[in-house]
């Protein structure tokens, strides 16, 4: 995880770890079937890190609370979300968090589909949304300079909406970090995203469905 943590885990190979642990390459064979196994094993520590949703919290506080502790675990390593989403592998802690997080739904009132669908738009949000962050092409400390810089050459007559949003984000005051770079923005659309889970869930009101003709 070190390593991955400090080259990305394209950088990873089965020598690097080896001079890692001053061992030869090979015998790592002994304990492992290869680097796959490696990157599976990685996929089961990062998510020991996230928080299970506690079984007896009502649903939208424990998706909400494991949303926020997935989006932080995220961070701490920029190059997790990208393998999880990439890799098929269905190791013990994985499984586990997988299902307390439909229990927690099925438990809350969503039937067995809308519990799906749910789980499905949470991820989607939670990796679309780190993924994003990580992928910026400057530290969030510089956003201000990158306005400045950039604002010039944008004509506020043909874009007068991108030039009021620009001088509105250049009055923010600097973030700390990457991990509270974007905080305030997650949680706005998390929040946006369990009203409407909340909306929809079983017995909840929901939209009429559409009449045949």
């Amino acid at each position: 995880m070190g390593l991955a943590d400090e080259g990305g885990v394209d950088s990873l190979s089965m020598r690097k770890i080896a001079d890692q642990l001053a061992v030869k390459a090979m015998s790592l064979y002994n304990h492992v079937g290869g680097k796959d196994e490696i990157l599976d094993g990685l996929i089961e520590l990062v998510i020991a890190k996230i928080s299970i949703p506690d079984e007896h919290m009502p649903w939208r506080p424990a998706m909400r609370a494991r949303a926020c502790s997935l989006h932080d675990v995220l961070l701490q390593h920029p190059w997790s979300a990208a393998l999880i989403e990439s890799r098929t592998s269905l190791g013990p802690t994985r499984l586990r968090l997988n299902d307390a997080v439909l229990g927690s739904l099925l438990r809350g009132g969503f039937s067995i589909e809308a519990a799906y669908h749910a789980f499905l738009l949470l991820d989607s949000y939670i990796y679309g949304f780190v993924l994003q962050e990580v992928s910026w092409p400057y530290e969030p400390e510089d956003r201000p300079a990158q306005l400045e810089r950039i604002e010039p050459q944008i004509s506020p007559d043909a874009y007068p909406n991108l030039v009021a949003m620009m001088r509105h984000l250049a009055q923010r005051p600097a973030p700390k970090d990457r991990a509270t770079a974007y905080l305030g923005e997650f949680e706005f659309g998390l929040d946006l995203i369990l009203d409407g889970l909340e909306a929809r869930r079983d017995g909840a009101s929901s939209p009429a469905a559409p009449r045949d003709g």
